[in-house]
């Protein structure tokens, strides 16, 4: 009997082959299915990018665990129907990555610029998938600023984009008075068009738009904070102060960050 050269990863495997036993696995397991599962393999996605962000390894090696037992759920469950296995996974991400690197494992050249030639091949792939528009296969489950993000450069492509970001520019500017003059039964799709241009404009710009709100996420939660603290630390409720007083705390916060 060889030893495996991956004992843990063997052991996971067992392990999860052992929950999902339909007669002596755990109860919770058992009944999961893709659908159930789906929301918890995109919150572990998340969460390794907060450790990321926090610059945290040890908490990054537990995420990547909780990551990867999502990853052997899911091939656990579609082993069970017979449709493939977790070794199957593996090897289609393998097979995918030498495909697409042909100047590291094949004979390409290296002249064409990696970028360009990577989305030629991601391109040859959707189309062997029966692809028919430019933006087939952005999936539907991203986050919407993300999957803005990807439709409008899949449209740039196939050239249907702004020639420069001051068309973008004035294009947000009308959205946001089509918003303003909108019914309230229109409200809701003025709103999505608004963040649509700003998202158009933010990547115009280079920026890629969840960074950038992300970033300014982390702004208002920090300067929140700091405006609460001072007002305790005056002895005010910030909660009860009127929004001139609390507006002045905001600027209070904003003049002591370092430039």
């Amino acid at each position: 009997m060889t030893r495996s050269a991956y004992p843990h990863t063997d052991r996971l495997l067992r392990i999860m082959a052992r929950l999902r036993d339909p007669e002596t696995g755990c109860e919770w397991d058992r009944v999961q299915t893709f659908a159930t599962i789906a929301p918890y393999t995109i919150e572990e996605a998340y969460e390794v990018a907060e450790a990321i962000a926090q610059d945290d390894l040890s908490a990054l090696r537990e995420e990547l665990g909780d990551l990867l037992l999502q990853v052997v759920f899911h091939a656990r469950m579609a082993q069970e129907r017979g449709a493939f296995a977790f070794e199957d996974v593996a090897a289609a991400i393998a097979d995918k990555l030498e495909a697409r690197h042909p100047h590291i494992f094949g004979d390409a050249s290296a002249a064409e610029a990696q970028t360009d030639r990577w989305e030629k091949l991601k391109a040859q792939e959707r189309a062997a998938k029966g692809a028919t528009s430019a933006v087939d296969g952005v999936a539907v489950s991203l986050p919407a600023l993300m999957r803005a993000e990807k439709l409008q450069k899949r449209a740039a492509r196939v050239g249907f984009d702004w020639a420069e970001p001051a068309g973008a520019a004035d294009k947000l500017r009308e959205e946001m008075d089509e918003l303003a003059q909108a019914e309230p039964a229109d409200k809701l799709e003025e709103a999505g068009d608004l963040l649509f241009a700003a998202v158009n404009l933010v990547r115009l710009n280079g920026i890629a738009p969840e960074d950038a709100l992300r970033a300014a996420n982390a702004k208002f939660e920090r300067r929140f904070r700091a405006m609460e603290t001072l007002s305790a630390g005056d002895g005010r409720d910030f909660a009860a102060l009127s929004l001139e007083e609390q507006e002045a705390y905001w600027q209070a916060v904003k003049r002591a960050e370092p430039r």
